[in-house]
């Protein structure tokens, strides 16, 4: 009894020590995922500016562009995945992971050659565990990303759409992230970034509030110096590049989110572990208690009956 009553002791001990990393490493998440939230609002305001900047520019000129011109027949497409560099955020990465898969596969099934681009080491390992190739990766800034980390990213991505097929280049570009809703919800998500549609642009700036015009109405005329072609090679980097932010912002603060919730689930769960051993160790006590006071009355009952036959 004595042997296990140490191990259940040593046992609490060992989850006390557990439930004191995940109590912290909750409260961390909690309040880097409200710094989170603070920089996904004020990306807000920035972003659809540019959109219905690229939306004026995209429908109020003839001009075509190659980041706004649909490809007849599109042979060769971008994925760019983002995860995170760190786990123990429950299903965060799976979920992005399995977007990403789904994606993939839908473009193949069009007849599309894919090309995958990976923020974080989560989604990396994935891929190189599975011997996938991986166009391009970044790492580092997935916990509290930049700006800068965005127009990194940004880069090599246009720099492949306005390539031709032939030299590497891809027709579209996708992005698979994962959307910030609520504390309790988190949704993977992927959408097409590029060739731009103007349709979708002027759907998502009126959910957002913004004008566009209704159907009849007449556009405004715009006049674009030195030129509509200059001012959309201007624009859409940016865009795409202001996109990429506020995904990459939405992706941080969805982990600190499921990683909120998953350290306070593995908290409540050494909790309840703890109170279980803390009855065992207690039962195993008792019944060493017992045993003792039951071999004290045995050997006083059989010293008894000695004494008793000596005396005869």
């Amino acid at each position: 009894m004595g042997a296990q009553l140490r191990v259940y002791k040593r046992r609490i001990r060992s989850v006390t020590a557990t439930k004191k990393i995940t109590k912290a490493m909750e409260m961390i998440a909690a309040s880097r995922v409200v710094k989170a939230q603070r920089k996904v609002a004020a990306s807000t305001p920035y972003a659809t500016e540019l959109t219905r900047a690229v939306t004026a520019v995209g429908t109020g000129s003839n001009t075509k562009h190659p980041l706004t011109t649909e490809v007849e027949s599109a042979t060769r497409a971008a994925v760019l995945l983002l995860t995170s560099d760190r786990g123990l955020a429950g299903a965060f990465n799976s979920n992005a992971i399995k977007a990403a898969e789904r994606l993939t596969a839908r473009l193949e099934a069009e007849g599309k050659e894919v090309d995958t681009y990976i923020v974080g080491r989560r989604g990396i390992a994935h891929y190189n565990f599975r011997e996938r190739t991986v166009s391009h990766s970044w790492t580092g800034f997935t916990d509290e990303p930049s700006y800068a980390d965005a127009k990194q990213i940004a880069g090599p991505l246009i720099d492949a759409i306005e390539k031709d097929t032939a030299d590497g280049g891809v027709d579209e570009l996708h992005i698979v992230y994962t959307e910030f809703v609520s504390m309790m919800t988190q949704t993977a998500v992927d959408g097409r970034l590029l060739p731009l549609r103007l349709e979708d642009v002027a759907t998502e700036t009126s959910a957002t509030g913004t004008d566009t015009p209704a159907k009849g109405e007449v556009r405004p005329l715009y006049e674009f110096e030195p030129s509509a072609e200059d001012v959309l090679d201007a624009l859409l980097p940016r865009y795409v590049e202001s996109r990429i932010y506020n995904a990459l912002l939405q992706s941080a603060a969805s982990k600190h989110a499921a990683t909120r919730r998953a350290m306070k689930s593995a908290t409540d769960n050494a909790g309840d572990l703890i109170t279980t051993l803390s009855r065992l160790a207690n039962a195993a006590r008792q019944a060493e208690i017992t045993q003792e006071i039951s071999e004290i009355v045995g050997g006083t009952a059989a010293l008894a009956d000695a004494t008793a036959g000596s005396d005869r």
